[in-house]
């Protein structure tokens, strides 16, 4: 019974360790996952700043690329709570709004267009907020600071350049 849990484990963690890291900016880290499910990938990820409010999740905010898939630049939230379904998502970055699509605690640009907006906005901005309702109807948001988020984007965009 022990050597199975060790042995599951050990699986659990596997995809973890094979996870490289390509550095710390600011408060945004960037890895490359050239192991990954559907091929290699690269990311940079930054946490939500702290809050005492309720958290369903720890909230995150990643930019992607999957070279093999030719996907490039894409945003992903990982909110605080999980969603009202239905209910609006906002993304607010230097006075412009975005919204996003998403369920359960996720959210996303609706499409590589918008993809490409947020993260040319992202180079420039101090900081982004997401904004929406909780699954019980309440308002909440989730900010993070872009200090390093540039470099990180850049950092785990070369990293993918490598693993093609």
């Amino acid at each position: 019974m022990l050597r199975r849990a060790v042995l599951a484990l050990a699986l659990i963690a596997a995809p973890a360790l094979a996870r490289d890291s390509l550095g710390m900016f600011g408060g945004w880290g960037a890895f490359s996952d050239p192991q990954a499910p559907g091929g290699p990938r690269c990311y940079a990820i930054a946490m939500a700043a702290p809050s005492t409010l309720q958290r369903d999740y720890q909230p995150y905010a990643t930019v992607g690329t999957w070279p093999r898939a030719q996907v490039r630049g894409q945003v992903h939230f990982r909110l605080s709570r999980k969603l009202q379904p239905g209910a609006p998502i906002t993304l607010i970055m230097s006075g412009r709004r975005y919204p996003l699509v998403g369920g359960g605690g996720d959210a996303w640009a609706a499409d590589k267009r918008m993809d490409a907006a947020i993260v040319a906005a992202m180079r420039s901005a101090g900081e982004m907020t997401v904004s929406a309702r909780d699954a019980t109807g309440r308002g909440f948001t989730n900010t993070w600071s872009l200090d390093g988020a540039a470099t990180a984007m850049d950092a785990a965009a070369v990293g993918c350049a490598r693993l093609r």
